[in-house]
């Protein structure tokens, strides 16, 4: 808009609303940003493995990032149970959604009601939030399933951590993996076995702890991913779910329209409702990239 001063409200302190924020700013508008966390910058401060992001960087970004003023964060504000996009749409100008893809599908595998299942995300977000590294619960056996970057920074900070043994387990080819050569390599050299072809069926559990995954080998059909039928269980004591992440419930309830479990956009980053702006990892065009 070339009228400037307007308020806008954006939701999610990571890199995208961040980034609206900043430019929003430039362009003379006041912004508010409703963040869910503590600390702003989203999976910069909370979802990277702190090895890739030395010297406390997503933090030094933000502070340059706001000394431009004009911005103001609000923390521990959650979508959906402190405020929702109609109080939003009716108090500001204009809103942008920036909220990620914070649920982590849970692939129907049961992991909510056995112990010492845990989203990898979560875990990489603990670990990083944690000064004294030494009291973290770690388990000796840790099955990570997954086969991007959030699977190997998580089996990669657990061996770290002391874990014995630790395995990636994909359901593709290695080469189909979405982590780069580069992290499979450092796996690897962590002392990290990357098994594929394997697709979780379910988590086995005694005394309602886990006890082991039970996977199914796959192959590729006519194009098309199938299981072989042929079983195998990997024995464990601690599993992270790092398989991909889905969209929470808030845009169903605003009427927003989905494209595979994503905001739908348009070239200009607009959403079905034309007062709500989304853009990131929760926007169909989104990167899947800090």
């Amino acid at each position: 808009e070339s009228a400037s001063n307007q308020h806008v409200a954006v939701i999610g302190a990571g890199p995208a609303g961040i980034s609206c924020a900043h430019r929003l700013a430039l362009k003379g508008h006041q912004v508010t940003v409703f963040d869910a966390l503590p600390k702003p910058g989203g999976l910069n401060e909370y979802g990277i493995a702190a090895y890739k992001t030395v010297d406390d960087f997503a933090q030094r970004e933000l502070d340059y990032i706001l000394s431009i003023g004009g911005i103001a964060i609000k923390h521990e504000q959650v979508l959906g149970r402190d405020f929702t996009l109609e109080s939003l749409k009716n108090e500001y100008a204009a809103v942008f959604v920036g909220i990620g893809l914070g649920d982590v599908n849970n692939a129907g595998l049961n992991a909510k009601a056995v112990k010492n299942v845990e989203n990898a995300v979560e875990f990489i977000s603990r670990l990083r939030q944690t000064s004294d590294k030494s009291t973290l619960q770690v388990g000796r056996r840790i099955v990570v399933v997954g086969g991007g970057m959030t699977a190997i920074d998580a089996a990669v900070q657990s061996k770290l951590l002391g874990a014995e043994d630790v395995s990636v387990v994909y359901r593709r080819a290695q080469d189909q993996m979405n982590a780069s050569a580069y992290e499979q390599e450092l796996a690897q050299t962590n002392g990290v076995l990357l098994r594929t072809q394997l697709q979780p069926k379910q988590i086995l559990s005694e005394s309602g702890e886990v006890s082991a995954v039970e996977f199914e080998y796959t192959q590729i059909q006519d194009g098309a991913l199938v299981g072989t039928g042929e079983i195998m269980n990997i024995p464990c004591d601690m599993v992270l779910m790092a398989i991909g992440q889905s969209l929470a419930d808030q845009a169903h309830q605003n009427q927003l329209t989905l494209t595979a479990n994503r905001i739908q956009v348009d070239d200009q980053q607009r959403t079905s409702d034309n007062k709500i702006w989304a853009g990131g990892d929760c926007a169909s065009n989104g990167e899947d990239l800090t």
